[in-house]
């Protein structure tokens, strides 16, 4: 599927077009609300992309909105066709109730970007993280999400990393690791450890994943709104064609103002220089992940004749004499 025909795509460029025009001709979410006789939340909801708009509704709307030009109009009609063509399965309700607005958005996005840069201080991103490491971060919010919530969110970011592996068009991943996400530990020891050499066994098998340390060492202090991932997206308007996710706690939101993203994309560069090279990087992972296997009490042995199923090397450490 081409970024034309993507219905992510096609929603994100009809969603745009209307809240440019809107701000344009100087009028308020709620004007136009009043004007197409809908509820204001319609509007919102619209210009954010928690819903498509169908193309008898656009129709109007454009002419209000002095989008005129048949060619335009035209386009716009189209996109909002393709933006309703098919459900996909972070819309449907089992998923979508369970998920952040933000959260499906950043779905949406990854399965047509042409490179993604993730930041983090805290935990490796949701994409790249194995089963029980995903279920140790998310099991932190035990008492503030319901169980069911916890299962969805854990079910989609094992889905998001299957369909993220599975791409014909991988995109480039440019991961950048403060070094405390190498000490910190989810669940437990042996649970972060066998994370990071995970992640090390996909850095070597896709040449398009770049892994870099930003080190304690590192003359950069840390950004004061911490962890955020920008998703580069098909298209011939380069100051446009990104998406900004930051994520805090319980709160997320996805960003697609140009200059903020432009800044965070400064920021990010200013450290992906500062830290480590990426053969130094994976020396200083593996000697994380070889002291916390190190000190992780020994897993436990199968009922005899149960399956077994083979555990992850645990990495050489280097000589220092």
């Amino acid at each position: 599927m081409t970024s034309q025909e993507s219905p992510a795509g096609a929603r994100r460029r009809v969603r745009l077009a209307l809240r440019e025009a809107r701000e344009r001709l100087g009028f308020t979410q709620a004007q136009v609300a009043e004007e197409m006789e809908w509820s204001t939340s319609k509007v919102i909801r619209i210009e954010s992309g928690e819903v498509t708009i169908s193309p008898n509704d656009l129709r109007p709307l454009l002419a209000y909105l002095k989008i005129t030009e048949k060619d335009e109009v035209d386009r716009h009609l189209q996109d909002a066709r393709i933006s309703r063509r098919r459900q996909m399965w972070w819309d449907e309700p089992t998923v979508r109730n369970h998920l952040t607005g933000p959260s499906r958005q950043l779905i949406q996005y990854e399965h047509e970007s042409t490179a993604i840069r993730h930041f983090t201080s805290f935990i490796i991103p949701g994409p790249l993280q194995t089963p029980a490491y995903a279920r140790a971060t998310l099991n932190g919010h035990i008492g503030e999400l319901a169980d069911e919530d916890i299962e969805v969110r854990l079910q989609t970011r094992m889905r998001r990393r299957t369909e993220l592996f599975a791409r014909r068009d991988f995109p480039q991943i440019l991961l950048l690791l403060d070094e405390s996400v190498l000490k910190r530990r989810a669940g437990d020891a042996r649970t972060t450890g066998e994370q990071l050499l995970d992640l090390l066994r996909v850095a070597r098998e896709r040449p398009e994943i770049l892994v870099r340390v930003l080190p304690y060492t590192a003359d950069a202090p840390l950004p004061m709104f911490g962890q955020y991932d920008i998703l580069t997206l098909p298209g011939d308007r380069p100051g446009e064609n990104a998406v900004l996710y930051r994520e805090s706690y319980l709160n997320d939101e996805l960003v697609e103002d140009p200059w903020n993203i432009s800044r965070h994309r400064e920021i990010f560069d200013k450290y992906w220089e500062a830290s480590l090279n990426e053969p130094a990087s994976a020396g200083l992972i593996t000697e994380s992940a070889a002291d916390l296997l190190d000190s992780a009490p020994p897993a436990a042995t199968p009922p005899a004749g149960a399956s077994r199923t083979s555990a992850p090397s645990r990495p050489r450490r280097r000589r220092t004499s």
